[in-house]
């Protein structure tokens, strides 16, 4: 049930996990010890009267730790990662705050039957009924059902801000994605491949008297091997009987491969030659080798019609990214951000400049 209920909340956010912040003691929670005080949270950002809390930035920390993957293994560890990913997670805490004030604004909600549709399809999905699901929400998220429906909420309100505001006003032609074909046909065309047969007559790596004998005796033996091969002789053949190659085992066989990934000597060699042509007796630092060159490819590009979707798709998750910014920065400019942490402040306007230097 655990790893069941694991994959279909994957991403919700946690509440109540606790995370050991770089934070000076001051800027803490207030904490009263008098009986009956009430327990303050700590107001890390206000955005347009909406809060970002000391919990907010814990939860999506939190969460930015699991999707990692492997935990940080020491203290020093973590408090390098936390330092490395939370500039960036305060100014998404803020975008996601703005846009679900926006949903409001443009009147969605979740309401009490969407709620209950989406447990009725966790459990529908994880065969559970309503104490399992329960259960599993406090074990694997640590979650209770109110703190569900407001993570729920507010990524309806993200969703339906961005697809009405952003992605409806994203438009993309056919002859858009046509001229970009022609004109970028490049990215379109397949390499040239080739498909080649080789001889290789090693020589060991030794010195001396020893090794040059050994260099003449493999030449000798190449050269009576390409002799063979060029009198009519089977070079698939040729190569299974005196190829010291791995290749040998199938005749010599290699490819097909991309013309471009071989080495700068070999492909010369390649290209000089005539399909079905053997090239000439070749010193490589494995020994003497002999390539036969039996076909290529030609680069021909792929038709239009079957790259179109991916020129489409590839437009549209630029646009979008293009548009979301524009958008993100149409409402940060009307805000009133208020912040209570100077620190983060600087860091989330530090994360702000990096993003516009790299184009987001």
């Amino acid at each position: 049930m655990k790893q069941r209920a694991q994959r279909i909340i994957t991403g919700l956010a946690t509440v109540g996990a606790s995370l050991a912040l770089a934070q000076p003691a001051q800027a803490q929670a207030l904490v009263s010890n008098i009986p009956g005080a009430v327990v303050l949270e700590r107001i890390l950002v206000k955005v347009n009267g909406g809060l970002v809390t000391q919990s907010d930035l814990e939860r999506v920390q939190i969460n930015a730790l699991r999707a990692r993957g492997t935990p940080p293994q020491t203290d020093a560890e973590l408090q390098r990662v936390i330092e490395e990913i939370t500039p960036d997670l305060i100014v998404n805490a803020v975008e996601e705050l703005l846009l679900v004030q926006r949903g409001r604004d443009l009147g969605y909600s979740l309401s009490d039957e969407d709620f209950q549709e989406i447990l009725d399809d966790i459990k529908e999905t994880n065969n559970m009924n309503d104490e399992q699901l329960v259960a599993a929400l406090q074990v694997d998220e640590g979650m209770t059902l109110p703190e569900l429906r407001v993570v729920m909420e507010r990524q309806r309100l993200v969703s339906a801000t961005t697809q009405v505001e952003v992605l409806a006003r994203i438009s993309i032609t056919d002859i858009e994605a046509r001229e970009y074909y022609d004109t970028h046909l490049e990215e379109f065309t397949n390499p040239v491949t080739v498909t080649l047969r080789e001889i290789l007559i090693a020589v060991p790596a030794e010195g001396g008297a020893l090794n040059v004998a050994r260099d003449n005796q493999a030449k000798a033996a190449a050269a009576v091997a390409r002799a063979r091969v060029l009198a009519g002789d089977d070079f698939g053949q040729v190569a299974s009987e005196v190829s010291d190659a791995a290749s040998q085992a199938n005749g010599g066989l290699i490819g097909p491969i991309a013309l471009a990934d071989l080495a700068e000597s070999v492909r010369e060699q390649i290209e000089a030659l005539e399909v079905g042509a053997v090239g000439q007796l070749e010193r490589t630092t494995a020994g003497y080798q002999i390539l036969k060159l039996v076909s290529a490819t030609q680069p021909t590009p792929d038709p239009f019609d079957d790259v179109r979707q991916s020129i489409l798709d590839n437009f549209f998750d630029e646009r979008r990214r293009r548009a979301l910014d524009e958008y993100l920065i149409k409402l940060r400019d009307e805000a009133i951000i208020e912040w209570k942490d100077e620190g983060l402040k600087r860091l989330y306007d530090e994360a702000l400049a990096n993003r516009n230097s790299t184009g987001g």
